[in-house]
C-alpha cells in the first residue's frame, strides 16, 4: 500500500494551482499549471489501500486506483502508467474531463477530503508522455476480420484500440474532417487542449488503425453498404440532438444551440476561418443552463470578451456539502465553482424562462426570466416575479435527447428504446446482426469515463462475436449505473 500512515500526515487535499484569471483569460491554453512531483507524490500517499477499494466500484472502468497510487508514492512511475493503462485506454482525457465519481466514493472521504484520485491519474500520464513511456502496442497476428467503427469520440476509440490490439482490422469513421468526436470540437482548449488527441492517435495509427475522416455513413456511404463490407460495425456517434426550448422567440437571430457555439470557437482555435462566426465580443450573453456545456460555453465567452455572461439554470443551487439522502459512497450532487465561473459572470439559480424578446431587426435584445416554483412535483415560472435581462447572444446548454436516427433507421433495421437511444441487448448488440452500439449513443448523454467503458466492453463483444472468444476485459454492462445504495 501507499504510505501506512499518508491519511493521517497529510490531511488536506491538495490540487494543482490554476493560472491567475486574467492571464489565463488572454489565451486558450489549460488552465491548470504544471503540477509539482513532489506534492503528487504525498497526495497519492493518502491512499488507504482500504480492505475493500469503494473506488472501483465508483469507477466504470474499475481503475486500479490503490495500486497506482501506491507506485505514484514510491515514484515507480513507469509501472504506475503500465497499471493505469491496464484498465483506460485513455487517462489524458479522463483525467481532465471526467467529474471523477472514484473520488464520491473514495473511503477517506467519509471524515476527510477525499484522495486526489483525478490529479494523480494525469499526472502519471503527462509524466509518461514526457518520458516516452507511451509506446505502440501493434497486434502479434491478424485475424483476418474487419470491424468498422462509426463515431471517433472517447467510445469509438475505447473500442477501436482494443479490437486493433486483438488482431483485427478497424476503420474509425468521422463525419467531421478531423478525429475526436467531442473531444475536438466540443470541448474547449482551456479544458483539453487538443495536442493530447493528437499524441493518442500517432499512437493508435502506429497500431494499425485506420482514419476515415470527413466520411458521413448513411450519406458517403450507405449503413447498408458498410454492414456488407465490413464483418461488424459498431456504433459510436454519440448523443448529438440538442433538447430545445419552445418559448416565444426561439426563432430569433442570436438563440443558438451551445454546441453550435462551441464547435465554431474550436475550429478558429484550430486555425480554420468560419464564415459569419458566432462570438460572443462586445455582447451580453446568457447561458441557460448548468452544467458542463455551460461552463463550456461561459469560459469561452470571457475569452471573446463578452460585455457580461449571465448563467441561468432552472432549479435551485446545489448545496456545498454532502447531504444525508445522499450518502457515502454514492455520487453527490454539490455546488461546483469550475474555472469558467471562477472568471466573472453571474450565476442565477431557481430562474425559468419564459420568453425571448426582440428588437425591431428581429435580433434578440433580451430574455424575460421568472422565479421557478415547485408546483405538484414540477418546476414552473411563479406568476409576477417576471424581469428582463439583456441579451445579444444565447445560449441553449440543455443537454442532449440521444442520437440522431434519420439516415441509419431507414437503411437498416435498427430499433430505438423508449428514451430515444439505440436499443440493444447485454452484449451490446442490436437487433441487427453484427450491429454493435457503444457509448452516449446506446446509454444516452452521460460521462466520458462511461464511454470508455462500455467502447471496451463492446470491443469485447465484438471480438467474441468474430472470434467465440475473446480475452478483452468487459468492465461494464449496458444496464451497468453508477453507483447507488
Amino acid at each position: 500500500m501507499a504510505d501506512p500512515k499518508g491519511f493521517l500526515k497529510v490531511q488536506e487535499r491538495e490540487l494543482p494551482a490554476r493560472r491567475p484569471v486574467a492571464l489565463r483569460l488572454m489565451d486558450w491554453k489549460e488552465v491548470y499549471e504544471q503540477g509539482d512531483s513532489a506534492t503528487v507524490r504525498k497526495q497519492a500517499g493518502r491512499c488507504m489501500d482500504c480492505g475493500i477499494p469503494f473506488c472501483h466500484q465508483g469507477c466504470p472502468l474499475g481503475n486500479l486506483i490503490p495500486e497506482w497510487n501506491d507506485l505514484m508514492w514510491r515514484g515507480e512511475g513507469h509501472q504506475a502508467i503500465e497499471r493505469l493503462h491496464a484498465t483506460n485506454n485513455f487517462p489524458e482525457f479522463t483525467g481532465r474531463l471526467c467529474p471523477a465519481p472514484c473520488e464520491s466514493s473514495c473511503v477517506l472521504g467519509i471524515n476527510q477530503p477525499a484522495v486526489t484520485i483525478k490529479n494523480v491519474e494525469v499526472s502519471i500520464i503527462d509524466e509518461a508522455y514526457q518520458k516516452g513511456w507511451v509506446t505502440p502496442h501493434p497486434p502479434e497476428r491478424l485475424t483476418g476480420k474487419t470491424v468498422a467503427v462509426v463515431g471517433s469520440g472517447p467510445a469509438g476509440l475505447a473500442a477501436a484500440q482494443q479490437l486493433t490490439r486483438a488482431g483485427h482490422t478497424v476503420a474509425v469513421f468521422e463525419r467531421d474532417d478531423r478525429i475526436g468526436g467531442l473531444l475536438r470540437y466540443g470541448i474547449p482548449d482551456f479544458k483539453m487542449e487538443k495536442k493530447h488527441i493528437e499524441a493518442r492517435l500517432a499512437q493508435m495509427k502506429a497500431e494499425g488503425t485506420r482514419f476515415r475522416s470527413g466520411v458521413e455513413i448513411g450519406v458517403d456511404i450507405t449503413w447498408s453498404d458498410l454492414r456488407a463490407r465490413y464483418d461488424a460495425v459498431i456504433v459510436a456517434t454519440g448523443s448529438t440532438v440538442p433538447r430545445d426550448l419552445a418559448i416565444p422567440g426561439r426563432d430569433l437571430l442570436g438563440v443558438h444551440y451551445a454546441m453550435d457555439y462551441l464547435v465554431q470557437a474550436n475550429r478558429v482555435g484550430a486555425g480554420d476561418t468560419v464564415a459569419e462566426q458566432l462570438t460572443a465580443e462586445g455582447k451580453h450573453v446568457v447561458v441557460l443552463g448548468g452544467g458542463d456545456t455551460g461552463a463550456d460555453c461561459i469560459g469561452t465567452a470571457h475569452r471573446q470578451q463578452a460585455l457580461s455572461v449571465t448563467n441561468l439554470a432552472i432549479g435551485k443551487q446545489p448545496p456545498a456539502e454532502r447531504q444525508s439522502d445522499q450518502p457515502w459512497p454514492t455520487s453527490p450532487t454539490l455546488f461546483e465553482i469550475s474555472s469558467a465561473h471562477e472568471e466573472g459572470g453571474e450565476r442565477v439559480f431557481l430562474a425559468s424562462t419564459v420568453e425571448f424578446l426582440s428588437n425591431e431587426a428581429g435580433e434578440v435584445r433580451a430574455i424575460r426570466v421568472a422565479e421557478t416554483e415547485y408546483l405538484d412535483g414540477r418546476r414552473v415560472p411563479k406568476a409576477g416575479t417576471e424581469r428582463e435581462i439583456p441579451a445579444d447572444l444565447v445560449l441553449l446548454a440543455l443537454g442532449f435527447t440521444g442520437p440522431e436516427p434519420e439516415t441509419i433507421t431507414e437503411q437498416l433495421p435498427v430499433p430505438f428504446d423508449g428514451k430515444g437511444n439505440f436499443e440493444r441487448d447485454g452484449d451490446y448488440q442490436t437487433s441487427e446482426s453484427g450491429v454493435f452500439v457503444a457509448g452516449d449513443a446506446g446509454r444516452g448523454q452521460s460521462l466520458i469515463v462511461w464511454a470508455i467503458a462500455e467502447g471496451r466492453a463492446a470491443a469485447s463483444a465484438v471480438d467474441r462475436y468474430l472470434e467465440g472468444e475473446t480475452q478483452l476485459p468487459f468492465p461494464v454492462k449496458p444496464t451497468d449505473h453508477a453507483i447507488a445504495l
